[in-house]
């Protein structure tokens, strides 16, 4: 006999029946499953079910009530996107089925980018490129586009948000640059939306040779108003390690822009001064992520030679 959610996903998928045959993933600090559903018909779907426990466990301690109400509000914001923020196909997202909301939680039901041919995860070759070629169309396809039900300023690491981490830093020359950092960010002329958690495990890419170009994305918790460099730059430090960094950044740095020209003049839209300006930020951006995790995780990996050389260059700037 099917479960409620079971049952739900057959009649919006207009199926006899539903089955979950894979739990995908948890979501973070436990507020629910991404789970894998079967139709009767062959069909497979995705379903992402929002049901935050009784208490928080955040796996670095990070929990409380701004914790909670930050992630509430994310799945109403990915809600929001989903459903009336469709994409091109050359930044492509899972397609939206049918969502609710209610008070314990809320559900969406997705397009499985498996069975749409994205199966790939993780690194591999092309796939950084693919990334951020998928980024250079995102940022092109929202520039100036309004924020309303989305994050104002977009990213998980946004230093409104993030009071708690700010208090955590041990004192010096970053934790006193922090809101000048924020505030360079928040002043560029040339605004897009960012996918605001666009890590490599977010995207998804089609497989076989000479496929690497076909990329998906998942998780808009923290799609909001912003500068494309804050994607850029932790894209690149989800992507690759220091020495990576410091060998591949810079010609990455230059492919990304050369598909975000593209796709700008496409639009009938001059991207010399988006990329003067985005360029200037590239290293603010780094050191604005970089003043997170000194208070969020100040042992992370993530915190590189190369991510604390573009932070001084980005402190001797301001």
């Amino acid at each position: 006999m099917m479960d409620e959610l079971e049952s739900w996903v057959a009649t919006e998928c207009q199926g006899t029946s539903a089955r979950r045959v894979e739990r995908v993933q948890s979501l973070w600090s436990g507020y629910g499953e991404i789970v894998r559903v079967a139709l009767d018909d062959g069909r497979t779907v995705v379903v992402k079910d929002v049901r935050p426990p009784d208490a928080s466990a955040h796996p670095r301690g990070w929990g409380g009530r701004r914790s909670h109400e930050r992630k509430l509000r994310s799945y109403r914001v990915e809600a929001r996107f989903y459903a009336e923020l469709a994409c091109d196909e050359r930044c492509r997202v899972p397609r939206c089925h049918a969502q609710r909301m209610d008070e314990t939680g809320a559900t969406l039901l997705l397009e499985d980018l498996d069975a749409a041919g994205y199966a790939g995860r993780g690194d591999g070759p092309g796939r950084v490129v693919g990334g951020l070629t998928w980024l250079a169309h995102f940022h092109a396809r929202f520039l100036g586009h309004e924020t309303e039900g989305l994050w104002a300023e977009g990213t998980y690491w946004h230093l409104a948000t993030r009071p708690d981490e700010l208090e955590a830093m041990a004192p010096g020359p970053l934790r006193d640059a922090a809101a000048a950092l924020d505030a360079e960010l928040a002043a560029a002329t040339h605004r897009t939306l960012v996918h605001g958690d666009a890590k490599l495990a977010n995207f998804c890419f089609a497989q076989g040779e000479g496929r690497e170009s076909r990329v998906a994305a998942v998780d808009f918790q923290y799609v909001g108003g912003g500068c494309g460099m804050r994607d850029v730059a932790y894209f690149l430090g989800s992507a690759l390690g220091d020495g990576e960094l410091e060998r591949r950044a810079e010609g990455l740095l230059d492919g990304y822009f050369g598909t975000l020209r593209g796709a700008l003049q496409e639009r009938s839209i001059d991207p010399a001064p988006v990329e003067r300006e985005w360029r200037a930020l590239y290293p603010i951006a780094w050191a604005d992520f970089e003043r997170f995790l000194a208070g969020w995780a100040p042992g992370h990996a993530k915190r590189t030679g190369y991510s604390r050389r573009l932070t001084d260059e980005a402190l001797a700037r301001l």
